[in-house]
């Protein structure tokens, strides 16, 4: 696959999630309609609290997430958090609860659709703290040294070149800033026909890479610390109740056995990562 037709069928679906409202990659996730309750349910699955899906505005959560980065990234007042990849903004506003007045969160995407909603979301919200960005993970519309903490939740899976996404985010950290991301990896190569799928990798699943190669790449952009905090399989259960799965084992004429087979090689991780001092 090209890394311009994939960016380009991403962008298109990412628009269509933003004005339709659905999900594509969270466990139990939908692509054909996604209601409220469905986005609470998969973000409650993946750990977020009721008390945070209540405080974001209404229409941030689109379920799209495989973690909750937030959580886990001790995100202190007056810190400058980077979101990468951060759709109508559920992440960033929690953020922004953390990190107080006196700090700020920054949101960026590729989609304009997604910055459109995250901006009327924020408004809606009054969260003055909080700005969103048009841009590509692989190049961060960010200064050198400018944020405290990067986060991403279920991203850098999408984009093409995964050790140019590491390098901003190293180059974007101040020394001593942290690194917390949740995201898909997969334990043993795809089939070839999985692989060269543009639906599969917008359905989170051609674009992921081998849970060493994605460390790697992690520690090879400078980061040091590393630690993968939490893993979980991916659930079968998401892959045969998901329309946009559905949709692609039909089309690559799967069978359950190896649907079976390819949800037990993917998994979902936390992991986290310090820009040295």
């Amino acid at each position: 696959m090209k890394e311009t037709d994939i960016k380009k069928t991403v962008r298109e679906n990412y628009a269509r999630i933003a004005t339709q409202g659905s999900s594509c990659c969270g466990a139990t996730s939908s692509c054909c309609g996604n209601s409220t309750g469905l986005a609470e349910n998969i973000s409650k699955s993946v750990g977020y609290t009721d008390a945070e899906i209540a405080s974001a505005p209404e229409g941030a959560n689109l379920g799209l997430g495989c973690g909750n980065p937030v959580a886990l990234a001790s995100l202190k007042e007056g810190e400058t958090v980077l979101d990468l990849g951060s759709g109508a903004g559920f992440d960033c506003f929690l953020a922004a609860d953390r990190v107080g007045k006196r700090g700020k969160v920054i949101g960026v995407d590729m989609t304009p659709e997604m910055i459109e909603k995250a901006r009327r979301n924020a408004a809606a919200g009054g969260y003055e703290n909080v700005e969103f960005r048009m841009g590509e993970i692989e190049n961060l519309p960010a200064a050198d040294s400018s944020v405290d903490v990067i986060i991403s939740n279920c991203v850098i899976n999408l984009a093409p070149d995964k050790k140019k996404v590491f390098r901003e985010a190293f180059r974007v950290l101040k020394p001593g800033g942290r690194l917390m991301v949740s995201d898909i990896v997969l334990t043993q190569e795809l089939p070839d026909f999985i692989r060269s799928s543009v639906a599969a990798y917008v359905g989170c699943i051609s674009g992921a890479l081998l849970k060493p190669d994605y460390l790697e790449a992690v520690a090879a952009a400078g980061f040091r610390d590393i630690d993968v905090i939490d893993e979980t399989v991916f659930p079968i259960d998401a892959l045969a109740n998901d329309p946009t799965a559905v949709a692609i084992a039909k089309t690559l004429d799967l069978t359950p056995e190896k649907i079976s087979d390819l949800a037990s090689t993917v998994l979902s991780i936390k992991v986290s990562g310090v820009k040295p001092g």
